[in-house]
C-alpha cells in the first residue's frame, strides 16, 4: 500500500511531476489511477482524485502524488509528454473512472470495448451490468499518427501492407490483436488491442472479503499464481499492520521463487518455439511439469494454487517437501543446461535475437518497462 507523499492542486499537477522527474530524479511512472470518494462526500473536496506513483531512477524510492479533479469538468492535464507509460495509464483511468486528460494524444478506452457505456470502477456502477461488443474497430486512428510520426507520407503509407495478427493467436493465451504495418517482411509499426477481456477484478474486490479475493489473484497470471497470492496478501497485511511469522515469510519466499522460476521456464520455452526451436520447449517443460506435481501436493492445485491467506498460509509444508524441491531444482538446472546447449552458439537463434527490437534505457524507464539492466558501461550513443 502506498502512502500519499504530496497532495497538490490539479492545475499544478504537471509542473509538480515534471519537477519530481527532472530535479528529484523520479524517472519512472509506475501507475496512474483514480479514487472514487462517492461514499465520503464530506471528507474530500471533490468526488474523484487522481493518484500518480513514481519511482526513483535508482529503484530505491517511491513517491505518491494525489490531486482532486473538478466534479463539473473531470479534467486534468495529461503527462504523456513526460512519461510514455502515462499513455495507457491515463487511458485506463479514463476508461474505468471517466477522468479526462487534456492533451492526451488519443484518449480512448483500453480495457473495455469502444461500445461500452459508463465507467465500471465508479462506486455507483452496478457490478452485475455486462455489456457486449458487437462491432470491431479498424484502429486506423492509432496507426496513421504512428506512421506519420515515423516519417511516412500518405503515399508511402498506401504502399505498406496492413495486417491483423490475432486476435486469436496460437502463441498468446487469450485474445490480443496486433495491427501491424509491414514494409516487405519488416514490421515497421504496430498498434495493440489487448483484447477487452478485462474481468473486473477490482470491482469484484469491492464485493468480497480479503481472503475471498485470493483465488482471483491466481488468474491474473496463472504462470506464477502464488506470486500474485503473496503480492495481494502482503498489500492487505501492510494496510492492516499485520506481521506474519518468520516461518511463513520463509515459506512464501521459497514458494514465490519457485513460481518465478516456473514463469521464466514457460516464457522462455514458448519464445523458443516462436523462433523455431521445439526441442527446447520439451527440455524446459519436463521439469516445470514435475514442479507442478510438487505444488499440487502442497496446495491441492497444479496451476491456480490459492495457497496464501491474510496473515500467513493455508497450511505448513508437507513432510518430504525439501527432498521433492531439491529434485525439482536439479531437473530445472539440467533442463536449462540442455536448452542452452542448443541455442547458445546456434547462428539461426542468435541472428533472430541479437540486435533485434532494441529497447534503449531511457525509453525503458519512461515506458515503465522492467527487465535486465545493461551489464557493461554504455557508450554515449547507447542512450540516443
Amino acid at each position: 500500500m502506498h502512502k500519499v507523499d504530496l497532495i497538490v492542486n490539479s492545475s499544478e499537477i504537471k509542473s509538480v511531476i515534471k519537477n519530481l522527474k527532472e530535479n528529484e530524479k523520479y524517472t519512472i511512472l509506475l501507475d496512474v489511477t483514480a479514487i472514487d470518494y462517492l461514499e465520503y462526500p464530506e471528507a474530500t473536496p471533490s468526488r474523484f482524485a487522481v493518484v500518480y506513483i513514481l519511482r526513483s531512477e535508482n529503484f530505491k524510492k517511491e513517491f505518491t502524488v494525489k490531486t482532486f479533479v473538478n466534479d463539473e469538468t473531470l479534467e486534468i492535464d495529461s503527462i504523456t509528454d513526460l512519461f510514455v507509460s502515462a499513455d495507457w495509464g491515463e487511458r485506463e483511468t479514463f476508461d474505468q473512472y471517466g477522468i479526462k486528460f487534456k492533451g492526451h494524444p488519443n484518449l480512448k478506452r483500453v480495457l473495455n470495448h469502444h461500445q461500452f457505456i459508463g465507467h465500471p470502477l465508479r462506486k455507483d456502477y452496478p457490478i452485475t451490468k455486462g455489456q457486449i461488443c458487437t462491432e470491431t474497430e479498424d484502429l486506423m486512428d492509432e496507426m496513421l499518427p504512428l506512421l506519420h510520426k515515423k516519417g511516412y507520407s500518405d503515399e508511402e503509407i498506401n504502399d505498406l501492407m496492413l495486417l491483423n495478427v490475432g486476435p486469436s493467436h496460437p502463441a498468446s493465451h487469450g485474445t490480443i490483436r496486433n495491427f501491424v504495418a509491414m514494409e516487405g517482411e519488416t514490421i515497421t509499426a504496430c498498434v495493440t488491442e489487448i483484447g477487452y477481456l478485462h474481468r473486473g477484478f477490482e470491482k469484484s474486490c469491492e464485493n468480497h472479503t480479503y481472503n475471498q479475493i485470493i483465488p482471483y489473484t491466481d488468474r491474473l497470471n496463472y504462470c506464477s499464481a502464488i506470486l500474485n497470492n503473496i503480492g495481494f496478501s502482503k498489500a492487505v497485511e501492510d494496510m492492516l499492520n499485520i506481521e506474519i511469522t518468520p516461518r511463513a515469510k520463509a515459506i512464501r519466499v521459497i514458494i514465490g521463487e519457485l513460481s518465478r522460476i516456473l514463469d521464466h521456464l514457460v516464457c522462455n520455452a514458448a519464445n523458443m518455439v516462436d523462433l523455431g526451436g521445439l526441442t527446447n520447449f520439451r527440455y524446459l517443460f519436463a521439469p516445470r511439469d514435475k514442479a507442478y506435481d510438487l505444488l499440487s501436493k502442497l496446495t491441492g492445485a497444479r496451476l491456480t494454487n490459492s495457497y496464501t491467506r491474510i496473515g500467513g498460509l493455508e497450511h505448513d509444508l508437507y513432510e518430504g517437501f525439501e527432498a521433492d524441491l531439491n529434485d525439482v531444482l536439479k531437473d530445472v538446472q539440467k533442463g536449462i543446461d540442455d536448452a542452452l546447449s542448443l541455442i547458445a552458439h546456434n547462428k539461426i537463434y542468435l541472428d533472430r535475437t541479437q540486435d533485434v527490437g532494441i529497447i534503449k534505457p531511457h525509453f525503458a524507464l519512461s515506458a515503465g518497462i522492467s527487465g535486465p539492466k545493461y551489464a557493461l558501461s554504455p557508450t554515449p550513443d547507447f542512450f540516443k
